[in-house]
């Protein structure tokens, strides 16, 4: 039995380790650029499923994907379901993408008819 014991906590372990792999690759901020940025546009979605809410914003330059925080993050923010609606002008600050072919952010604050959620206010650099 000990045998069994064993091979199910190695195989729990690695089950773990991958899966801990890939929410680190998805969530983490390696993919984005150091310096923020300001987007400003019109909201032409609003998503708050998992693995996290995302907004699909109409800027001049076409539509950016704009993804906030995790669930809980998200709502600590104050921002949660119906505090904006598509249409809805928009500035959304964060860290875009380091490739320069995706419009895509990793937003840490978003403003929306005046009222600003700060997704993670200690990445927030002020200028």
């Amino acid at each position: 039995m000990p045998h069994r014991s064993i091979t199910r906590t190695l195989a729990g372990a690695a089950i773990a380790a991958a899966f801990a792999g890939t929410a680190a690759a998805h969530h983490g901020w390696s993919w984005a650029e150091a310096d923020q940025i300001d987007l400003k546009g019109t909201i032409h979605s609003i998503s708050f499923a998992p693995p996290h809410p995302t907004l699909e914003v109409q800027a001049e330059d076409g539509i950016w994907r704009v993804e906030l925080g995790n669930p809980n993050q998200t709502r600590r923010s104050g921002f949660v379901e119906g505090q904006a609606q598509v249409g809805d002008e928009i500035t959304a600050t964060g860290n875009r993408s380091e490739d320069r072919n995706e419009k895509r952010m990793k937003a840490v604050r978003i403003v929306v008819a005046g009222k600003t959620f700060d997704i993670y206010p200690e990445r927030i650099r002020t200028n």
